[in-house]
């Protein structure tokens, strides 16, 4: 059923483009229609299969290395909970800070290789997890933690079994909207500098005015985004089946 659904709204997405096209007759290095797009990702499909792979790998490191640093700082704080008082500011100052305006700074540290973008994906993502994780791991049931008081649980142990799983739902709305932003830290730093990846692709081919290869471009980075989006939110779903079930009685109920 969600399938049908993204198909349909994906149909009707590529509809309305069309409509635009047709409606404003914007002409062809302005606004492409879906055809003309579609047949630049058959011609140049190698291509954008090796700039995917670049942008992809870039992606999914910064999703991995993100989510375990911010799994780690949420840790800390509720363990050391006089640490939250020097870790806290630190993490609204990280997003005070325009990302976009460290690009260039990271690409200068870091060079024009795979790290700087990695670190640029790293400082969007690392937020909504800290943040979700942590403010769901203090939002335990109070009975909960009297119970474990009262079999007298260690705090490793109630750290482990009620406040970890308590906070499970809680991080996965933040490492759903990770997955949501990662592509952007990826694209911004191969914008800055790169010599390859969809991000760099789109550039080269504006310079050129190939403006339907431009949007081919974007349009696998848009799918992929999504794919990896949903992939995260069937895995997340699993992992917190009874939070899935939950939902799913409230619909049928």
């Amino acid at each position: 059923m969600k399938i049908f659904r993204l198909v349909l709204i994906a149909a009707g997405l590529t509809l309305l483009w069309q409509l635009i096209v047709i409606l404003t007759g914007a002409p062809h290095y302005i606004l492409p229609g879906p055809i003309p797009v579609l047949g630049a990702i058959v011609s140049h499909a190698p291509a954008l299969l090796k700039h995917l792979q670049t942008t992809l790998t870039e992606i999914i490191l910064g999703l991995i290395l993100g989510t375990l640093l911010g799994i780690s700082c949420a840790l800390a704080m509720i363990m050391l909970p006089r640490l939250k008082y020097w870790m806290l500011p630190v993490l609204v100052i990280s997003q005070a800070i325009p990302v976009f305006a460290l690009a260039p700074v990271l690409v200068l540290w870091l060079g024009y290789v795979l790290a700087s973008k990695v670190a640029m994906t790293v400082l969007i993502i690392f937020f909504p997890v800290t943040s979700s994780f942590y403010y769901g791991m203090q939002r335990i049931e109070p009975d909960l933690l009297e119970l474990a008081r009262i079999m007298n649980a260690g705090p490793v142990a109630t750290l482990r079994y009620i406040v970890i799983p308590s906070a499970l739902p809680s991080f996965a709305s933040g490492l759903r909207v990770a997955a949501a932003v990662a592509p952007i830290g990826a694209v911004v730093g191969e914008w800055v500098g790169s010599s390859s990846g969809l991000g760099y692709y789109m550039l080269h081919a504006n310079a050129r005015m190939q403006i339907d290869l431009m949007f081919a471009a974007l349009t696998v980075l848009s799918v992929s985004s999504l794919t990896i989006y949903f992939l995260i939110d069937f895995f997340l779903d699993k992992l917190i089946f009874w939070e899935t079930a939950k939902e799913l009685h409230h619909e049928t109920s």
